[in-house]
């Protein structure tokens, strides 16, 4: 299968995790975007060149040199995804099955080289351009129609002449990011938006480059232009900037708020347009439709309606009972299976197929699955070469009367074996087994533990800065009418009049079940209980030196701002988690931010909390448009001392922007990522117990992450676990966000609790559980972590909902540094310092010494003068 390449040159990087480090000149979300990646792949590295590319084959096109590597190793990079590897000349032979993606690689800069090309192309490493016959080059690449012909150069190459040289000789040219750069001020490096607008051709006077805009299904949005400017600082931000042939840059949706994420850049055939391909939030078009050329099609269109329906589908929808049934949708998928099977007519088939097509994307919509991400499994199966059987499995073959063997009957249903899954096995998007990647330290000492616990990456900082920072100077200029408006825009309520629900309210928004009411009481109390235990008795006092007494007391932080994270989901726990300490401190002013319903109403178990903590007012908006309100205040909002609380990186970036403006003087909790938890389990845990801890954070979204540290475990109950890991997570309604969890989450298997807990230290989870003998023992030696649940019958969903614990915790490694919220979150300390005349002779001789070091006189004689005066009554 031949591949068109985005742009005309790859980027060479070191191997993964490199891409994404401060030395390689790009980052990796920059190369990204470019989409051509280059590889030397080795023994050493390729382990994690597999797993690079289970993860990102869909982001990047990646090519690799594999001349290092033994043939097995090579077809499994082919399967993976690898658009092209290049092998030595002599070992073509091996690879003639796989057509146009293999071709040779030789070294040097003689253009008797091109002998070896074939007429899948050649890979020319080492290529020195001071060496070069140009005209030779040239002649021979058309004589021999060498196409493609890829050229790397020796290292400390002048880039910009070898790009010259490269396109002279019709060469593709493969250029190292350690000398790129996105950022136009660093000119010691090559800026790549230059060499783009070197090689595209413009026809208009201006220079500029028509660029189609498409969204991350291919439909194209409209039509703009670009600058090599433009493109510079698109590249930078990964956002849709462009060239306004009127009001020069334009960062689209800085005002209007209908922002795109950059995903990729390419050119055409021509080099004559340029092509955005981005994530676009909102509408592209001014007027009132999705894009320039009208409104979406097809299955493109129906995600949009179902993404609409699963935020604020109309009363009585069909497809709003879907999201809300998980049996009737696997029902119907199931029946319009077997109806589409049974059609004849053309016809019949068409209307079948929609049918079907339209419950199974219902499904995907449901689990947070996107067009884009079915169509990235459809590409990665198309770059596979070992295929599988294709039988179908034992009930279906059965009821179409298809026979199978006995071995094929012993096999379980899954497809899977009792061997243990191989790294590659957990990534392959065509495998049902649902297994973390596992790493034995007690056979391999050489595992690289940092790479195998990174976690998931998140948005670049500069990115999400540059989408919250117009809604937040929005909202503080705009106030209510800048709030009201973001919420119209993203939650749908349309209703709304007031972004501000005031105490008391009423009893009609608190209509809940009997079951609730007592579910949310119980919790509250444990809560309340847990938290008032966290009093200080009475305030502190110490008196350091005959006459000199210092003291500390505690005054509770006035006016608090609690968000809590809502829309689609429900969540009053977290509502109890902030509101409860925040009652017990006895802040005066409680104030909680939650996204309402698509109706303009707020969850009813969430108003049910704010009345049961007395919360002065329920502000009705989500994201960093709430975080804003809250910490300068508006006409409706009261302004806050304190933001505490969960969110996405969205509402945790306008968190952190709030609190670093000293015009807002907020302060806020704790910096957060994705949820995570880590299980330490030895012989005795129970593994039906330790796979529902792990499934219980995997659930909470693909960027989730769970560890497993097994302390001394056999294949055998090793295989235990990971059996219950797969036949648990096949029965949760939310399977696919748990596939997406485990495919970057671990297995460390360890000798000792020692080992497992310095694992744990140096990993600091969010949420630590103990399934080992004696764990009230070893919470003597756990240093870093949000909070630990000891023992089997303390599963991590107690802390989270009802045993009275906080759940909102540090993640992301924070627990190093941050408590999760408790009473010393709502409380702040005020020291005071009480002198008698004796104290302050006992003290004043130190005073004065070091303010006389410091050269502070002022301070020196606020002493110096009490001193004299004592001297001379």
């Amino acid at each position: 299968m031949e591949t068109t390449l985005p742009l005309p040159f790859l980027v060479s990087v070191a191997a993964p995790p490199g891409l994404g480090g401060e030395t390689e000149g790009l980052s990796r979300e920059e190369v990204s975007c470019l989409g051509t990646v280059f590889f030397e792949v080795n023994p050493k590295n390729l382990e994690k060149i597999q797993r690079f590319l289970g993860r990102h084959n869909a982001e990047f096109q990646p090519y690799f040199d594999v001349t290092r590597l033994q043939a097995d190793d090579v077809i499994s990079l082919l399967d993976g995804g690898a658009r092209k590897v290049f092998v030595k000349p002599e070992q073509l032979s091996q690879y003639a099955e796989f057509g146009s993606r293999v071709a040779p690689v030789v070294s040097g800069s003689n253009f008797h080289l091109l002998d070896s090309a074939t007429e899948h192309g050649l890979l020319i490493t080492d290529f020195d351009q001071t060496r070069c016959e140009v005209a030779k080059f040239m002649e021979q690449t058309k004589t021999k129609k060498v196409s493609p012909l890829f050229i790397k150069p020796i290292p400390e190459t002048n880039l910009e002449h070898f790009i010259d040289i490269a396109a002279q000789i019709s060469a593709i040219p493969i250029l190292p990011s350690t000398g790129l750069t996105a950022d136009k001020s660093n000119t010691a490096k090559l800026s790549i938006a230059k060499i783009l607008s070197s090689t595209w051709k413009s026809d208009r006077s201006d220079g500029l480059i028509p660029t189609v805009v498409c969204d991350e299904n291919g439909t194209a949005l409209g039509l703009v232009y670009s600058s090599e400017e433009s493109v510079a600082e698109a590249i930078r931000t990964q956002t849709g900037v462009y060239q306004s042939r009127k009001r020069g840059l334009w960062y689209k949706g800085a005002t209007s708020g209908d922002t795109q994420e950059l995903i990729r850049i390419s050119l055409d055939c021509d080099n004559d347009a340029l092509k955005f391909v981005v994530k676009q939030k909102g509408r592209f078009c001014h007027l009132e439709q999705a894009g320039c050329f009208g409104e979406m099609k097809g299955i493109p269109r129906l995600e949009q309606t179902l993404l609409s329906r699963k935020q604020s589908a109309p009363a009585g929808s069909y497809t709003a009972r879907l999201f809300s049934d998980e049996k009737l949708l696997r029902a119907k998928i199931m029946e319009e299976a077997e109806e589409l099977c049974d059609a004849q007519k053309p016809e019949d088939v068409a209307f079948e197929a929609a049918d079907l097509i339209y419950f199974a994307l219902t499904r995907a919509v449901a689990a947070g699955v996107s067009l884009a991400d079915i169509e990235k499994n459809l590409d990665a199966k198309a770059w596979k070469v070992k295929r599988r059987k294709g039988d179908a499995k034992g009930k279906w073959a059965e009821k179409e009367g298809i026979k199978t063997t006995k071995a094929e009957e012993a096999k379980p249903a899954n497809g899977t074996s009792d061997a243990p899954v191989t790294k590659e096995a957990a990534k392959d998007p065509v495998t049902d087994r649902i297994t973390m990647t596992r790493y034995d330290l007690t056979k391999d000492a050489r595992v690289d533990l940092d790479a195998a616990l990174k976690r998931p990456s998140q948005k670049s900082s500069e990115t999400i800065m540059n989408i919250i920072k117009p809604i937040i100077d929005d909202v503080r200029q705009n106030g209510d009418k800048a709030l009201l408006s973001y919420t119209h825009k993203f939650e749908k309520a349309t209703s709304l009049t007031s972004p501000v629900l005031k105490a008391p309210f009423p009893k009609e928004l608190m209509q809940l079940s009997p079951e609730t009411i007592k579910a949310i009481d119980v919790s509250f109390e444990n809560i309340r209980k847990f938290h008032s235990a966290q009093k200080e008795e009475k305030p502190l006092q110490v008196e350091t030196m005959p006459g000199v007494v210092c003291s500390r007391f505690s005054r509770p932080i006035e006016a608090v701002g609690l968000y809590v994270p809502g829309g689609t989901a429900v969540l009053p726990s977290t509502a109890l988690m902030l509101g409860v300490p925040a009652m017990v401190a006895g802040c005066k002013k409680i104030v909680l931010a939650s996204p309402p319903r698509a109706d303009g109403t707020c969850t009813p178990e969430i108003v049910y909390v704010a009345h049961k903590v007395g919360a002065e007012s329920i502000v009705l908006a989500g994201g960093a448009q709430a975080v804003a309100a809250m910490a300068y205040g508006t006409e409706s909002v009261t302004k806050v001392d304190k933001i505490l609380g969960p969110g996405n990186q969205f509402v945790t970036a306008a968190k952190m922007h709030v609190s670093n403006d000293t015009n807002a003087g907020v302060g806020i909790d704790m910096p957060a990522g994705p949820s995570e938890v880590l299980v330490i389990a030895d012989k005795d845990a129970n593994p039906a117990f330790v796979a529902s801890d792990l499934l219980s954070q995997a659930e909470h979204g693909v960027d989730s992450q769970v560890v497993l540290i097994a302390i001394d475990l056999t294949e055998k109950e090793l295989q235990a676990i990971e059996d219950e890991l797969h036949r648990q997570a096949m029965e949760l309604p939310r399977v696919d966000i748990v596939r997406g969890a485990i495919a970057h989450s671990v297995t460390v298997v360890v000798k000792t609790v020692d080992e497992a807990l310095d694992i744990s230290n140096s990993y600091a989870p969010e949420h630590l559980i103990l399934q080992i003998k004696n764990p009230e023992k070893a919470v003597e030696k756990v240093m870093n972590a949000g909070s630990v649940f000891i023992g089997e019958w303390t599963p991590e969903s107690v802390g989270d909902y009802s045993a009275g614990v906080n759940h909102s915790l540090p993640t992301y490694g924070y627990a190093k540094q941050y408590s999760g919220v408790n009473l010393g979150s709502f409380v702040k300390h005020i020291t005071s310092s009480n002198l008698t005349a004796e104290g302050l002779r006992n003290v004043g001789e130190a005073v004065m010494q070091l303010a006389k070091v410091e050269e502070l006189e002022a301070h020196r004689r606020a002493v110096s003068i009490r001193m004299d005066y004592m001297k001379r009554s």
